[in-house]
Parts: structure tokens; sequence; C-alpha cells
């Protein structure tokens, strides 16, 4: 999986680097079709906002928050992407499940 870290009006840390890592390490458990994911952090006035990005095997998904801490931001935002990617591959699941089987 590919990560693109940017910051706008913000500079990113190592330490939000990490942190971000971390929380998408919990994500790419449960898919492990994602090829890239790029996150967006940025202030603007007193909002911190966070986007991702993210390339799926046949689906492209975008989510974002918006919170008053960069941290908080982070948390709302990785828990937003998981529900999506969960959401795709009950989805794709579907597909397959519902072939019914052939009469004998």
């Amino acid at each position: 999986m590919n990560l693109k870290i940017t910051g706008l009006n913000f500079d990113v840390t190592e330490a939000i680097k990490n942190y971000v890592s971390d929380k998408l390490a919990r994500i790419n458990r449960h898919a492990d079709n994602i090829i890239s994911v790029t996150i967006t952090l940025s202030v603007e006035k007193v909002s911190q906002k966070a986007e991702a990005d993210a390339h799926l095997a046949g689906k492209d998904l975008h989510v974002e928050a918006i919170e008053q801490d960069m941290y908080a931001a982070i948390d709302v935002l990785m828990d937003k992407l998981d529900r999506a990617v969960l959401k795709h591959k009950e989805k794709s699941g579907d597909v397959r499940s519902t072939v019914k089987p052939a009469a004998e």
C-alpha cells in the first residue's frame, strides 16, 4: 500500500506521520485490496481538517473529517474510512453470494 501524507497550511511532523501510519494499519487488516491512500491535513482558521482518498481495487473512496484537534480529526477520519472500506468489502462480497445454484 502506498501512503502519501500532505499538509496544507500545516507542517506535517514525524509524530503525525507515525500516528497516521499506525491508524492505517488497522484498516489494512480489514481489506488487503487497498492500493494507495492519500491523506491531506489542513488548518482552516480554528478547525482542523483531515481528508483521505483511498484507491481500492475497483473503487475510489473519499472521506473527510473536521474537528478542533488534528489528532481527533485523524481518529474520526480513520473510523469513517474503516466503515467505508468494510461497506465496500461487504458489497463486493454480496455480488458473488447472490448467484443462484443451477437447478437439478
